[in-house]
Order: C-alpha cells, then sequence, then structure tokens
C-alpha cells in the first residue's frame, strides 16, 4: 500500500470539508457508501452528515485525485484496494488510511483517521506497570488481539516506540499499512517495510527481516500459517515479536493462532506457544 502527502489543495472540497470535520470532531472513521450520504463514526455511533447521498461515479471523483495510479488500476481489477494519504493541515499532518471497495456494482470506501504522533502510555491509559513488563521482555511473543478498531496497531507502536526510546535495539517491523513512523533514536535503528510495497507478504518480510540482526520484530497482523510459523520461530530463536490477532478476547487467541495449523500439528503448536508466548 502506498502513502501519499497531499496538500488540501488536491483533494476536492466537498471531500476536504469532511475530511476536515472528521479531524476536528475526533471521528474514527469516514463511510462513502452508495446511497448514503457520507458518515462519521464518532464514539462508536454512526452519524450521517447532512448531505445528498452519494453515488458509485461521485464517490470515485472525490477518491481519484488521491489513489496512486497503479492503486486505482487494481481497484477495478481486484474490486478492492488499501491505500493511505497524509493530508497536510495548518498544524500538523493527519493519516488516513484507506479501503477502496465494488459492492452492488458501485464504488464505496472507508476513510480511518490513524495519529500521527504515537501516544504516549498515559495518554491512552495504558497501564504502567504492565507497560514496564512487556518491554522488559528480551525475547518471546506478544500478541495483542481485539476487534477491528480497539486500538490494537496504537498498542503495538506505543511499545515499539518506547523500545526504540530506550536505545540499544534493532527493530524490524512487517506492516500493512505502515500507520506510525517510528522516530531515529540515537542508539537504536529501525527498519518499517509495508507490505506490498517493500516486501511481498508478511512471511517474506519477517523471513527476510531475520537476516537483518533484529532483536525486535512487529508484525502488524498474523493472517495465515506461514506467518504465524515464521512469527513462532523468531520468537524461538532469541527474538522479541510483537503482532496482533483479530480475536474479541485474549483466551481465543491461542485457539485462533492453532487453527491457522492443519489439525494434526495443532498440539504441536500449542507446546510451541506455551514456552514462547509471553503476553
Amino acid at each position: 500500500m502506498h502513502t501519499s502527502n497531499l496538500s488540501s489543495a488536491v483533494v476536492p472540497d466537498r471531500l476536504l470539508a469532511w475530511l476536515n470535520q472528521a479531524i476536528e470532531l475526533g471521528a474514527s472513521d469516514l463511510h462513502l457508501v452508495s446511497g448514503y450520504p457520507p458518515v462519521l463514526r464518532l464514539h462508536g455511533e454512526l452519524i450521517e452528515l447532512p448531505e445528498h447521498p452519494l453515488f458509485g461515479d461521485e464517490i470515485q471523483e472525490l477518491l481519484s485525485p488521491l489513489c496512486p495510479d497503479d492503486a486505482f488500476a487494481r481497484l477495478f481489477h481486484q474490486k478492492n484496494v488499501d491505500f493511505s494519504f497524509d493530508l497536510a493541515g495548518a498544524e500538523h499532518l493527519t493519516r488516513f488510511r484507506v479501503n477502496a471497495f465494488h459492492a452492488g456494482g458501485q464504488l464505496g470506501a472507508c476513510l480511518r483517521l490513524v495519529p500521527w504522533a504515537i501516544p504516549d502510555f498515559s495518554w491512552a491509559g495504558f497501564p504502567p506497570e504492565l507497560a514496564g513488563r512487556l518491554t522488559s521482555l528480551r525475547d518471546g511473543l506478544v500478541i495483542v488481539t481485539g476487534p477491528t478498531g480497539s486500538g490494537k496497531s496504537t498498542t503495538l507502536a506505543m511499545l515499539v516506540q518506547a523500545l526504540n526510546a530506550q536505545g540499544g535495539y534493532r527493530i524490524i517491523t512487517v506492516e500493512e499499512p505502515i500507520e506510525y513512523h517510528f522516530p531515529r533514536v540515537p542508539g537504536s535503528v529501525v527498519t518499517q517495510r509495508e507490505v506490498g510495497v517493500d516486501v511481498l507478504t508478511f512471511a517474506d518480510g519477517l523471513k527476510f527481516g531475520l537476516r537483518q540482526d533484529p532483536n525486535v520484530i512487529l508484525v502488524g497482523e498474523i493472517r495465515d500459517r506461514d506467518t504465524a510459523q515464521m512469527a513462532l520461530s523468531a520468537a524461538e530463536t532469541g527474538h522479541l515479536v510483537f503482532t496482533t490477532l483479530h480475536t474479541r478476547d485474549a483466551k481465543g487467541a491461542i485457539t485462533r493462532y492453532a487453527d491457522l495449523f492443519p489439525q494434526d500439528v495443532q498440539r504441536d503448536i500449542r507446546s510451541q506457544l506455551a514456552l514462547s508466548l509471553r503476553a
């Protein structure tokens, strides 16, 4: 997924007004769905903006200035595409992660707001004791779980940034997309790789990342068996691996992880998790 830096002059006026409204209200998402007016996700509720219903052609006109040419071509070939853009405001940049899709033969999109700066633990209400325990680990697997929009990526970013700030770490990330950029800190080296841009798959990112002398590896998400196996192997060989799973709670994480493998090896995977899983 590509990330573009855009000035407000590039963004169509109507879309710019909706994006600014989303930023000002603190919305998490802007939905552009054919047959509906623009809709904001605000504090968990869906709020329709006082606009007329949109249709596919209008949505295409709104998105086309934002979408990289190759991604726009894939949208009509593959019917779905992810991309992101950074919108330059008066005081700071705001990043939007976009999923554009087809439904009922019409184009639609969800634009998620991603904070530019990595929050600190106190801002996020993250328990200091737990943060200290997790950032004192030196190896093993840490899995952050929760439904979409629950803050998994932000939690990972806070943990990895805390390690980055300590110095002395070689950090490799494999993400889709890259949401937060880790600042350069004396004594640490961070390489961020984006699936679809810098590497073909999460598993490939892990495979080649292990050859780059990492202490800490961030894997944006475990989606398939190859990635799950590589992450587990990395954790077993002395690396600290952070990742996420789409499960509602921690209890379901082990079952979800094991279910990525054939039934005849799931017992072995559970045994490996018992030795490597730290949190």
